[in-house]
């Protein structure tokens, strides 16, 4: 009998496409994904760290999968690992303990583990100058939409972030394994692939040769591919004027930014450790917006960062409000042990953090709606991802500017770019109607 297996995965996009190189390198060596509520042999739980709650998050999903799998082996993995493995070691019933730097060994590890028996911790640090780990996939089992993890690590060293010592230094993936992946993923039917990475802005830093993620969506232009390619976060001072026309000139590539403000203060900001000032995010955003109108634009900013006042707050707000934004991503601070803002005096008091943070997401509501109006009478290729409801054949899917859309189709429609008229906004979602 096949051995049975699950991954929960916490975190980002890149833990994401992770977990999908594990799951299907289980799956190649005849194990089996068990289905929601069974017990399984061997449970990993792909971790994250970069906020209090995702730690307690990533700690609760261990001990759950412990509760719930008396009889198999559990694994926490990922950023936890790296940052925290003596925290890990004092959970009774792990088995196996492994770091971002044993990525590419895992599917080895959890066989072996399962063979010996004994706990097990693949623990490293990282080096400098050391390779993109290339973890090859060919499907993401239940996705419409695809990812290709291209770049790995960060060293922008913010003062509130745990990332760089999670991930690591700068890594890209070759120019022409990018190319391959793409055609692979391509081949097996997806119409549209994320490009995601820890600094995806700093895309080829690491090469000998001059590389960026201009030049390289240049290269992947010209392969004239029948899908479109989608950019995860990028960082505002990375984003030129010839990514922007890119962006604007270029039917394939989504009209879809997300950016990181943080603070719209510029005192925070240089605290934050932040290289850029909220005047240049506001000309950042104008300048997006005069060239590709009918971009969304997601920005992420924290509220209740230490020294924050009403005055920064405000600025923060105000820089929001007057500017053609599309949503928000609001975060709390959270102090991580070993950033130097876990030791910053002027600490914010939890009720101001939490009364902020709601102002923020109300504002941040009332733009994603402004947005939505905006798009009314346009017209959009929507991907068919799957269906809201089956009996009324209304499926749901996402168009290239990240509007969630509903609209009636056929079966044969699902995993397909449909274009789409947007006619009304109801309940916080899009309808449309087929063209």
């Amino acid at each position: 009998m096949a051995r049975l297996f699950k991954i929960i995965t916490l975190g980002c996009k890149v833990n994401q496409y992770e977990s999908a190189y594990l799951k299907e390198a289980l799956s190649l060596a005849g194990w089996r994904q068990a289905p929601n509520g069974v017990s399984v042999d061997f449970a990993v739980i792909n971790t994250c760290v970069v906020t209090q709650k995702a730690a307690h998050q990533s700690r609760q999903s261990i001990r759950k999968a412990i509760r719930e799998n008396p009889h198999g082996i559990v694994a926490a993995i990922g950023c936890y690992a790296q940052v925290s493995p003596n925290e890990l070691s004092e959970i009774e019933g792990i088995g196996l303990i492994a770091d971002n730097t044993s990525k590419g060994r895992l599917p080895e590890l959890i066989m072996n583990k399962f063979v010996s028996g004994e706990r097990t911790a693949a623990l490293g640090d990282f080096e400098h100058n050391m390779p993109f780990e290339f973890l090859k996939i060919k499907r993401f089992a239940d996705r419409t939409r695809a990812f290709l993890k291209i770049q790995d690590g960060c060293e922008s060293f913010c003062s509130y972030c745990i990332v760089p010592f999670a991930r690591g230094p700068y890594r890209s993936l070759a120019l022409r394994q990018v190319l391959s992946m793409l055609e692979s993923l391509l081949d097996q039917g997806y119409k549209e692939i994320v490009l995601t990475g820890i600094h995806l802005g700093k895309y080829g830093v690491d090469f000998e040769e001059e590389m960026n993620l201009n030049r390289l969506l240049r290269e992947i232009g010209k392969e004239r591919h029948p899908a479109r390619i989608r950019l995860s976060s990028l960082e505002p001072n990375e984003i030129d004027t010839e990514l922007i026309e890119i962006v604007a000139s270029e039917p394939w590539l989504c009209r879809h930014f997300h950016i990181p403000l943080q603070s719209g203060d510029d005192r925070i900001l240089k605290s934050m450790n932040r290289q850029y000032t909220g005047k240049e995010f506001a000309r950042l955003i104008e300048s997006i917006h005069t060239r590709v109108p009918s971009a969304a634009i997601g920005v992420d900013v924290m509220s209740g960062f230490p020294g924050e006042d009403s005055v920064a707050h405000g600025n923060t707000y105000t820089l929001l409000r007057d500017l053609p934004v599309s949503y928000l991503h609001v975060f709390p601070f959270s102090p991580r042990p070993g950033t130097p803002a876990s030791t910053l005096n002027g600490r914010v008091d939890p009720i101001h953090i939490k009364e902020r943070a709601e102002a923020l997401r109300d504002l941040g509501e009332r733009k994603k709606s402004l947005f939505y109006g905006s798009c009314l009478e346009k017209e959009f290729q929507v991907l068919a991802e799957r269906w809201h409801s089956e009996e009324q054949n209304i499926m749901k899917g996402i168009s290239d500017n990240y509007l969630p859309v509903l609209f009636k189709t056929s079966q044969e429609a699902k995993n397909q770019l449909i274009p789409i008229r947007v006619k009304r906004v109801e309940n916080g979602m899009v309808i449309g109607s087929a063209l």
